[in-house]
């Protein structure tokens, strides 16, 4: 079980596949990309770093869902017998995937759709307002499932009312009498668990972020302590913190080297004891894994490297990708043989925020820039750095 416990930096396809063996996870919860062509950049709120969140599809739905067939394939091989898989999505591709899943998992094992219900946001002037999310529960084996499948029934609490106001009365439902201790269970629409916003103390500033609460009842429900949960695209880790809050072990994955690293900071806040080289598996850190990375990856690796803190302004942000705790003004360029005019621009955006140092970071410089930065420190008393992207390697290693 050395998969145990771990967060996973890649493609989940690849790491399930190459870590996870047959049969051997109690509970999936997976929160994929709702295939709704947007595209999200926000700062965490500490600073440090750009987390930026894209759901687009060339192609269209037909490559969407060939790109999450093979994921969820290697997720019906790794669940148990006994095992439960929640898939969470909203109407852009819910009905394809509920097909899909049906093809994966067999429809005679789909047990619930269930409906999660919320308010906020804006009101269309000619649509109903769309305030629902569609959570997709599986089962592996139903046959196996019934006989050895967790299944903890949470109850809607208002046993205490049916007593004190209708003690004679033999309240019934689904043909059964209630248990006036307990209350009712609650059934597959939740309109009590309200959706996440950027003022709760647990918003983290992820754009795709779900409440605790919602992990919390499906964690409960379907997992006993000490079962394993996987989340295949964890994103900024709810349910594996939650998971590990409820006594149970986890296994996170995510692609974004960024959103491994953030889980990890959630993880390490309910467990200092925990270390990064631990925890997290697969973190880029080759010049070839670099080069691979997707460009606001690259900009955090380079930011977090030099201790400094991210631009916060985005677009138009003037040449300036970040700024050092002494406020020099930090570049970054995931490219080689950088020339001339690429500190030309630089100065320009130095002169512009007032400041005398700076640093450029790239794969390699041409000789134009080295001559470019002698000339500026000589005649207009500019002082740029240039450090490649192997001193950051070889100095932090």
């Amino acid at each position: 079980m050395d998969f145990v416990n771990k967060i996973f930096c890649g493609d989940c396809q690849n790491i399930i596949r190459q870590y996870i063996p047959d049969n051997s996870i109690d509970l999936i919860y997976i929160d994929p990309p709702f295939f709704s062509n947007k595209q999200y950049e926000v700062i965490w709120r500490d600073g440090y770093e750009i987390r930026a969140y894209e759901d687009r599809w060339k192609g269209g739905i037909q490559n969407y869902l060939a790109w999450m067939e093979p994921k969820l394939r290697e997720c019906h091989r790794v669940l148990k017998l006994t095992g439960s898989m929640y898939l969470h999505c909203d109407w852009h591709a819910g009905h394809y995937l509920k097909i899909l899943m049906d093809k994966i998992f067999g429809y005679e094992n789909f047990r619930n759709e269930v409906v999660w219900c919320y308010a906020g946001g804006g009101i269309p002037k000619k649509d109903f307002p769309r305030k629902h999310d569609t959570i997709f529960r599986y089962t592996k084996n139903s046959e196996e499932y019934d006989k050895k499948g967790v299944f903890n029934t949470e109850y809607r609490g208002f046993g205490e009312w049916i007593k004190k106001h209708e003690p004679r009365h033999s309240l019934t439902s689904g043909g059964g009498k209630l248990d006036t201790e307990k209350g009712t269970p609650i059934n597959d629409w939740w309109a009590d668990l309200v959706h996440l916003t950027s003022y709760k103390k647990e918003w983290l500033g992820y754009p795709t972020q779900k409440p605790e609460m919602l992990l919390e009842r499906i964690v409960k429900t379907s997992s006993n302590p000490m079962d394993i949960v996987l989340d295949p695209m964890c994103g900024c880790g709810t349910a594996i913190a939650v998971a590990h809050k409820l006594g149970r072990r986890w296994v996170g994955i995510d692609v974004s080297p960024t959103a491994c690293k953030l889980m990890f900071k959630r993880l390490q806040k309910l467990n200092p004891a925990i270390k990064l080289e631990d925890t997290v598996i697969g973190l880029p850190k080759t010049i070839d894994e670099l080069r691979q990375l997707q460009p606001f990856e690259f900009q955090n690796w380079v930011v977090q490297k030099l201790g400094a803190r991210v631009s916060e302004r985005k677009i138009g942000d003037m040449g300036i990708d970040g700024f050092t705790f002494d406020l020099k003004p930090i570049q970054v360029k995931q490219s080689d043989n950088i020339g001339r005019n690429v500190i030309d621009n630089f100065e320009t955006a130095m002169r512009r925020v007032k400041a005398k140092k700076g640093i450029i970071v790239a794969f390699s410089f041409g000789k134009g820039a080295y001559e470019e930065v002698a000339r500026a420190k000589l005649q207009e008393g500019l002082e740029i750095e240039l450090i490649t992207v192997n001193d950051l390697i070889e100095k932090f290693s």
